[in-house]
């Protein structure tokens, strides 16, 4: 799960997007918004949260580069702050890179 945590070290977003989502981040319930974010109706393990949380958000990144009006913004915030929130909740040792 290192790969995971050194994966999202390495993400590199515009500053407004992350100021936008650790600012949410204060607000996230893992119950109520992970379901919703990830469309569930139950919520996963952290770990694979992560997985499946780090696929969508590279997709909804590669939309917002390619300047696609299908972009959303709101998406992509809430699936930064489920992915900060979700890291979180990794065991000590996997935050280590």
């Amino acid at each position: 799960m290192n790969d995971v945590t050194t994966l999202l070290n390495a993400l590199r977003r515009p500053r407004l997007l992350i100021r936008a989502a650790r600012f949410g981040l204060n607000d996230y319930n893992r119950n109520r918004d992970l379901k919703r974010v990830m469309r569930t109706s139950t919520a996963p393990s952290p770990a694979r949260a992560l997985s499946t949380l780090i696929e969508e958000e590279a997709k909804i990144e590669e939309i917002r580069r390619s300047g696609d009006a299908t972009y959303s913004v709101k998406r992509h915030v809430e699936l930064l702050i489920a992915l900060m929130g979700e890291a979180r909740l990794l065991p000590s040792e996997q935050h280590a890179a």
